[in-house]
């Protein structure tokens, strides 16, 4: 089968400023997967050679084994782009951009496909009304539904809960997330981490047009093993010797702040303050999550390249 997306060796560079630099990635079909980095890391960039609104300099792009230059056609019917700027025709209801689109993909007797696309967005209540009487969050929900219309086995999703409220963005997702477990492909950008976190399988971090990181969501934080904090409020105050070493700084004021790898530290950690009769008042447990990943790896990369 068919990588959905494959990417292989692409670079494109404005004058002396390279976005991309060999970007070599494959993302399986069913995947949910999020492509993560701080503002002009490229993200943008790729997404827009996928879609085949940019050439690259160098290497090639496919969409479900269709490349998007050779065979832009069949890549494009393949492929639902949701893009980060809300762009829209401000002369047609929600209901007619979404019948103009159909008519884009020459695809016929589309109403009861709109019709929910519609309803599970809740747009039913806009679908009469012009877009430019739509707030910002409704504005980008309909650009969702543009990128839905045709059915497409492959989604992108640039920033798209980006000043949608909480609310919104949770009917969003629910809907995005049942796409996927319907064998959709989908492809997240987001400043929200938590929400990759959340909902993908597999991470790409770039950053200055390159791939820093890529692993499934569950190794990238497995790997931050040492993130893990216990803080507690001890009674008395003390610390056996074994355990300082654990020791982290005291930013928060009563909790002794202690750092290990793995649940049978943990453990010994416990035995340690049971074994010297200290008793546990209060205890606080934090395991690392994406955005310590995120943080962590474009540190080091930073640090790398000085």
């Amino acid at each position: 089968m068919s990588p959905a997306i494959a990417i292989k060796q692409v670079s494109k560079c404005y004058g002396s400023v390279c976005a991309l630099t060999e970007i070599n990635l494959e993302i399986d079909p069913g995947e949910f997967f999020a492509l993560l980095g701080p503002n002009g890391a490229g993200k943008t960039t790729l997404i827009s050679i996928i879609a085949g609104l940019t050439i690259a300099d160098t290497g090639t792009v496919q969409v479900m084994g269709h490349d998007v230059l050779k065979d832009y056609r069949h890549a494009r019917a393949n492929l639902g782009v949701v893009p980060q700027e809300l762009v829209f025709d401000p002369f047609f209801t929600v209901r007619e951009i979404l019948q103009i689109q159909s008519g884009y993909y020459g695809i016929q007797g589309n109403a009861r496909w709109i019709d929910e696309i519609i309803e599970r967005l809740d747009l039913a209540d806009k679908a009469n009304a012009n877009m430019r009487a739509l707030s910002g969050g409704m504005k980008r929900r309909v650009l969702v539904a543009q990128a839905l219309v045709h059915k497409p086995p492959v989604i992108i999703l640039d920033e798209p809960t980006a000043g949608v409220d909480v609310e919104l963005r949770q009917t969003l997702w629910d809907f995005i997330r049942q796409l996927n477990q319907d064998g959709h492909t989908i492809v997240l950008t987001t400043h929200y981490l938590e929400e990759a976190e959340a909902m993908c399988n597999w991470v790409a971090m770039l950053k200055a047009g390159r791939i820093i990181a890529l692993d499934s969501t569950q190794n990238l934080i497995g790997g931050m093993a040492a993130g893990n904090t216990v803080r507690l409020r001890l009674q008395p105050d003390y610390l056996p010797d074994g355990l300082k070493s654990l020791e982290m700084n005291r930013k928060h004021t009563g909790l002794r702040e202690l750092q290990f790898a793995d649940y049978a530290q943990l453990e010994a950690i416990l035995s340690a303050l049971r074994s010297a009769q200290v008793q546990i008042v209060e205890m606080q447990f934090q395991q690392p999550d994406l955005e310590d990943v995120f943080l962590c790896l474009m540190k080091e990369s930073g640090n790398r390249h000085k």
